[in-house]
């Protein structure tokens, strides 16, 4: 079969469905791939790239005429038109907003297939246009913001006095507040970040930002891993944190979004008008309606007291050529999904809950909303109990036998200590108290940064090997075996430790 890649219609659209190092890949999978002329101009993909990667540059007609049409926007109604009855469609469709737009397509007899109605499930990543799109956006909403503050955002000690650090305040951390912030704290910001959900708060804080809660809102989180809607005595507090968050923010950057209905209104124009002048709110929802109510899509808006409200709803699309090879990846891997053979033919399984839950229109029938999938969130913490009163209770039995065993060990660290070598008490001294400091400087390491650590503990592991090779050699069968026994188990320790870390470093690593 034939696939399509139509030039974007929409004004502001730079991206691309598929760019000229994904487009062997779906050449590999035995389609042929014809793109539409200039289809790749305003994401810095030239008509000669894709020439060169091996497919067809072609006319609008043809292009429109394939079994398979890869978009990024939905199409108009000119486009439905030119769309060949029996084909299928896949793209960002908005099903939830669009219903005519869905019932044209079941009219035309056309099968399409949304990415952005994806489900949260972890064999549906690769294919999670939303969140790659995110990621793109939450950098460059860092960056737009920048732009505007016409500030450094590091702070600096010089001779001709102290620049004070941006602060920053970012409202959702999902990937693209997480985005925001790993941008806005590697340019030197003091970032500050909430979330309805408390339990992301450990994400937030590995990325050196400080999560701030709401006193009195509980546990959030529902089934699908979204939160649920919050009470008014919640939403009164979360409003009351965001004033106050606001006000001592140099940049506000928005990213709340509840999927298949406008944005909600965090931002108040009170909240606005206590900003001081020349701060920025960038409101990444602003295609949704915003949350900020003075937000006005497609602009930066001064307000009276000099606060810049940017209104940017083509966030990925000012870094296109990234935002299109991501997506172009996206559809690599979903037109994998769809054709397990490589023979060209992509077959739907309506049993498959990813393709089901992504198929809005089927062979005349409008299948949206799809049913519910079951969707793996983070464990619920138990609620801590309300205190009571201590009562004075006699020692359980198990607690009594630990005490008797902690009695016995003293006793018997003493008689093994009375005919121990001198040497011995100093050596078990260093022991335990290198446990203690092992313990507790281990146990305050965030968990992003156990990966390194262990890395670090190959020094420790080469002391061991160290010694235990110096005593392979013993006469003392016993002492022999031991020092076996530690090389054996120090080297894998070093060897794993070394993997671990070459893998770290490596996602680091330009290519």
């Amino acid at each position: 079969m034939r696939i399509g890649i139509p030039r974007e219609s929409r004004t502001r659209e730079t991206r691309v469905a598929a760019t000229p190092t994904t487009v062997p890949d779906l050449v590999a999978l035995g389609y042929q791939v014809l793109v539409e002329a200039g289809a790749g101009e305003r994401a810095g993909f030239p008509d000669d790239a894709y020439a060169g990667a091996g497919v067809e540059v072609a006319d609008p007609e043809k292009v429109w005429d394939c079994d398979v049409v890869l978009k990024v926007h939905p199409p108009d109604e000119d486009e439905v038109a030119r769309l060949r009855p029996g084909s299928v469609l896949v793209g960002l469709l908005d099903p939830a907003h669009r219903p005519d737009l869905l019932q044209a397509l079941a009219d035309r007899g056309v099968t399409a297939l949304s990415l952005d109605a994806v489900p949260r499930i972890s064999r549906a990543q690769s294919l999670d246009v939303l969140s790659s799109m995110a990621n793109i956006g939450g950098y460059r909403a860092v960056i737009e913001a920048a732009h505007e503050f016409g500030r450094l955002f590091t702070g600096q000690v010089t001779a001709a006095g102290h620049i004070a650090p941006a602060r920053v305040f970012v409202i959702g951390a999902g990937v693209a507040g997480l985005s925001a912030i790993g941008t806005a704290t590697s340019l030197g910001a003091v970032v500050r970040a909430y979330d309805v959900r408390p339990e992301v708060g450990e994400q937030v804080e590995s990325m050196g930002a400080r999560f701030v809660r709401a006193e009195g809102v509980g546990d959030t989180q529902r089934a699908d891993g979204y939160a649920r809607e919050l009470t008014a005595e919640e939403q009164q507090r979360v409003r009351e944190l965001y004033a106050r968050e606001c006000a001592d923010a140099d940049i506000v950057i928005t990213t709340a979004l509840i999927p298949g209905r406008p944005a909600p209104r965090l931002i108040t124009a009170e909240m606005v008008a206590a900003m001081r002048p020349g701060s920025i709110v960038v409101d990444m929802a602003a295609a949704n309606g915003g949350n900020c109510e003075l937000t006005r899509p497609d602009e930066v808006h001064t307000t009276d007291n000099g606060v810049k409200i940017i209104g940017y709803t083509d966030l990925p699309s000012r870094l296109p050529a990234q935002a299109s090879q991501l997506y172009g990846t996206n559809l690599v891997n979903l037109l994998r999904l769809l054709t397990p053979d490589r023979d060209g033919t992509p077959r739907l399984d309506p049993q498959d809950e990813v393709q089901r839950a992504i198929t809005v229109v089927h062979e005349g029938e409008v299948w949206w909303p799809p049913p519910p999938v079951a969707v793996s969130a983070a464990p619920r913490v138990a609620p801590t109990p309300a205190a009571t009163e201590p009562e004075v209770q006699q020692p359980a039995p198990r607690r009594r036998a630990s005490y008797v065993a902690m009695g016995l060990a003293a006793v018997l660290f003493g008689l093994v200590a009375s005919v121990a070598p001198a040497g011995f008490l100093s050596h078990v001294t260093v022991f335990a108290l290198a446990v203690i400091v092992g313990f507790y400087v281990i146990n305050n390491v965030t968990h992003a940064l156990h990966t390194p650590l262990m890395s670090e503990t190959n020094a420790i592991s080469g002391i061991i090997l160290v010694g235990a090779l110096l005593q392979v050699g013993s006469e003392d069968l016993l002492v022999r075996t031991l020092a076996v026994l530690a090389t054996v188990v120090a080297s894998i320790n070093i060897f794993g430790g070394f993997a671990v870390t070459g893998r770290m470093l490596k996602m680091f690593r330009r290519s």
